[in-house]
């Protein structure tokens, strides 16, 4: 009998031993290859069922616009909140409803003040612009009479050209185009008023319950993970708030600057062109040179000497940005490579346009910490990385010995007197 049960044994011996196993079954590269390929399937899958999820679809992105202003609103208000909770012992729904009224006050002005302001800079630019347009034309006109650019005068004219013709073309294509799509102008103006109507309630509940999604979450998991996806849900809130806090702090200093900067040197829609810098600076490293594009054509319709001085604001701008208001407010609280960044605008900008290059960093950031866990997890339980899962963390290991000190020998005990 014993025989007969010792006889698989040394078979499976002989399989553990055997070539196949040590370099197919037991190897991390064919593990990660399994993996890889599980996850392709599971995607290719996906892709041929995906119409089963168009209600689905449908339902999200009627829920998604006033989920996302409300959270972004969130960020911004929950530390505030908590400090007057904190600090002036005033009730969680009391200094809510305070921060709301504050918060209505500012919109309230800005709707008095600051929207008409910018909506006369932007009349008074397109009424303008056909002037302006003439001005630049004529002074390039002026600069290309000179001998040295008479082989490419005939070429900038055509393409001045060009661009008049393609600008009226697409001026008149998009009037005809929202003149014939009104049934869609409604539906996107009907959407936004739900959101601005919804958006408030659910910031709301959110501030008043900050916790109550994630315990909510945390109870549906079984108990032996609660506490994992506690720290997890902890890790992503607090990944997001430092991104949405950081970049939207940063946008105002930034449109504070180039306001301040533009009033100085006396650029026309300064105002204006300030508050756009300050939107196009939600996308990082690339937002402050896109704000750059507009400013220079109005500074080149103004003057070429505009343009130097348009140009000395934006080289202090981002000396003050880069030197000391983003290492004071953002830092490296992200913990992402610059390259790393660029790569994820590009791809999620590719791929979703705008709300790619808005979101794309913060889903990244999400699916990191995701990830960093699990593979944590996988090392820690995986016979693959026995060795690696062995040894001490930093913060366990013992400290070394100072290696240039050497150890003095033990004192001798005294003699005894006789």
């Amino acid at each position: 009998m014993a025989a007969k049960q010792s006889q698989p044994n040394r078979r499976f011996d002989r399989f553990n031993q055997s070539w196949f196993f040590r370099w197919f079954v037991n190897n991390k590269v064919t593990a990660a290859l399994i993996n890889v390929l599980l996850v392709l399937i599971v995607i290719f899958v996906f892709t041929k069922v995906s119409s089963i999820f168009d209600p689905v679809g449908k339902v999200f992105n009627i829920l998604l616009p006033p989920v996302l202003l409300a959270g972004v609103l969130y960020y911004l208000m929950e530390p505030p909140v908590s400090f007057m909770q904190r600090k002036w012992h005033i009730p969680r729904v009391v200094s809510t409803l305070l921060l709301f009224v504050v918060i209505l006050a500012l919109v309230i002005w800005g709707l008095v003040s600051v929207i008409p302001l910018i909506q006369s800079q932007i009349t008074q630019f397109l009424t303008a612009f056909p002037g302006y347009w003439n001005g630049l034309e004529k002074w390039i006109g002026e600069l290309l009479q000179d001998s040295r650019f008479s082989q490419v005068t005939q070429q900038v004219e055509n393409a001045l050209k060009n661009v008049s013709s393609s600008w009226m073309s697409t001026v008149q294509s998009a009037a005809g185009a929202t003149l014939l799509n009104i049934g869609g102008a409604v539906g996107t103006i009907t959407s936004v008023v739900m959101t601005i109507v919804t958006a408030p309630f659910l910031l709301f509940f959110m501030l008043k319950d900050p916790n109550g999604f994630r315990e909510a979450m945390v109870r549906v998991v079984p108990l032996r993970w609660q506490d994992h996806l506690r720290h997890i849900l902890t890790e992503i809130s607090q990944s997001i708030s430092n991104y949405i806090t950081g970049q939207l702090t940063v946008a105002f200093w930034v449109g504070v600057m180039f306001a301040i900067g533009y009033t100085v040197i006396g650029q026309r829609y300064g105002v204006t062109l300030a508050i756009l810098a300050a939107i196009l600076n939600l996308i990082p490293y690339l937002g402050s040179f896109l704000a750059m594009i507009p400013s220079l054509l109005v500074a080149a319709m103004t003057s070429p000497q505009m343009i130097l001085w348009v140009l000395v604001v934006f080289a202090i701008e981002q000396t003050i940005e880069q030197r000391v208001v983003s290492p004071l407010v953002v830092g490296s609280k992200m913990d992402m490579h610059p390259v790393t960044t660029l790569l994820v605008l590009l791809g999620a900008g590719g791929l979703y346009g705008l709300p790619g290059v808005l979101f794309g960093i913060p889903v990244y950031a999400i699916i990191k910490i995701i990830w960093v866990r699990i593979w944590h997890w996988f090392v820690s339980t995986s016979s693959l990385y026995e060795e690696q899962a062995q040894l001490p963390t930093p913060a366990t290991a013992p400290a070394a010995a100072p290696a240039d000190k050497p150890t003095s020998p033990a004192p001798e005990p005294p003699a005894d007197k006789k």
